[in-house]
Formats: structure tokens, sequence, C-alpha cells
């Protein structure tokens, strides 16, 4: 912004409209999402005509389309491919609701990413033909490296693999409702293990493994910080 020959008023009103023509024709273009927050004078929220000089005016944007885009396109190659049912039925959830619209999402909020699917543990577990935790753990490390925060304090976003319980009336298949316990896990034969030290050679029962319980769905995890 050219500043030359005008007085201090007359440049922090001119200061105020150029940043709200700028902010403008940047969303117009589609080069930046509708959903920001702005910080004036490094207070968040004040309007632009509240600076005071030497400003700064900051906007910062929401980028949740691209990273969400990117975790569900490295969710759908690493799945499982014989019928492509499991392929398509990933969801975005926000405040216990499914979102499409992702430029809607503000950076206070949480997104975590899932499948709807009843086997969706073999699937992670490495049972339907892919390799055992490729697929959501696969995918954060992978949003990790295309994303910044892999080794780094200073990322604008975090990412966790979590399994999570899922509520009735967030999917018509979810939660599902296990039919019969599997089978027990074998304990490790050391006394590192607590169940071989008390004499078992299974682990205890979880929870989310016995009939009429129902199942964890393992889920990408991802913030602003």
């Amino acid at each position: 912004m050219a500043t030359e020959g005008l007085e201090p008023e007359a440049i922090r009103v001119a200061l105020a409209a150029f940043a709200k023509r700028s902010v403008s024709e940047i969303i117009a273009s589609g080069r930046a999402s509708p959903r920001f927050e702005r910080y004036v004078n490094s207070r968040r929220g004040l309007p632009e005509e509240a600076v005071q000089l030497p400003g700064p005016i900051v906007y910062e944007f929401s980028l949740w389309e691209p990273i969400i885009t990117f975790a569900l396109e490295e969710l759908r190659k690493r799945s499982p491919v014989k019928s492509g049912r499991f392929r398509n039925s990933f969801i975005v959830i926000v405040n216990r609701a499914i979102v499409t619209n992702f430029d809607g999402i503000g950076p206070e909020h949480e997104v975590i990413i899932t499948n709807f699917q009843p086997y969706i543990r073999k699937a992670e577990g490495g049972v339907l033909s892919t390799k055992r935790f490729a697929i959501f753990d696969g995918t954060k490390r992978a949003l990790a490296r295309a994303f910044g925060n892999e080794g780094r304090n200073s990322s604008a976003f975090s990412f966790e693999t979590r399994w999570l319980e899922m509520g009735s009336g967030l999917h018509p298949a979810m939660p599902y409702i296990l039919k019969g316990s599997g089978a027990g896990v074998a304990a490790k034969t050391n006394n590192r293990s607590s169940a071989f030290r008390a004499g078992r050679t299974t682990l205890a029962p979880r929870r989310d493994r016995q009939a009429g319980m129902p199942i964890t769905y393992p889920a990408v995890v991802i913030n602003q910080v």
C-alpha cells in the first residue's frame, strides 16, 4: 500500500480499506477459504477500522479442505480393494456430525476421519490383505510428513491415531454390536506380561471384543494447534 504524502489518520483509514479489499479479492479468487480469524494489532476479532498504526492486520485462514482431501485420498489408497466397499465408506466427523463441506470447519474444531464398515478393525489389523496398522496409522504418518509436524513443534496441525467409541445417531451402521466374542489373544511368555505371571496363556478379554458390546473404531484425528 502506497502511503507517501498521507497523514497518519489517512494512512490508518487506507490500511483498513486495503486489508478488507485484499482479503475479499483472495477469497473471491478461490485461493483462500471464506472461513478465517482476524487479528487487528494482535487482538482477535476487532474490525479493520480499529487498527492503530503501524498495525498489523492479520488474517488466519482455515486450511481444512486440502488436508482432509489428502487424508481421504491416502486412506482410500491404503484400503482393501476386493469390492471397493471399504474404500467408499470413510466419513469425516466434526462436533458429533458427519460433514462434507470442509470450508465450514473452524480452526477451533477437531476433525475425526473413520470408516463405518463393521470390519474396520480387521482392515487396520492387517487381516484383509493389508499391512497391520497401514491404513489409519499409515495415513497419520503421511499427513505428518506432508504438512510438517513430524519432529517439529511449530506445526499448525497435530495428527493422531485413536480408537474411538461411536455412539448411536451418527451413522445407521454405527456402532456395530459384536455378535460373538473374539478369539483370545495369546499372552507373551515372559515375566513382563501380567497375564503370564498370573498363569494365563491369553490376555484378559477387552470390553470392545465381547459379545453384545459396541466395537471401537480406529480413526485419524486432526487438530489445529
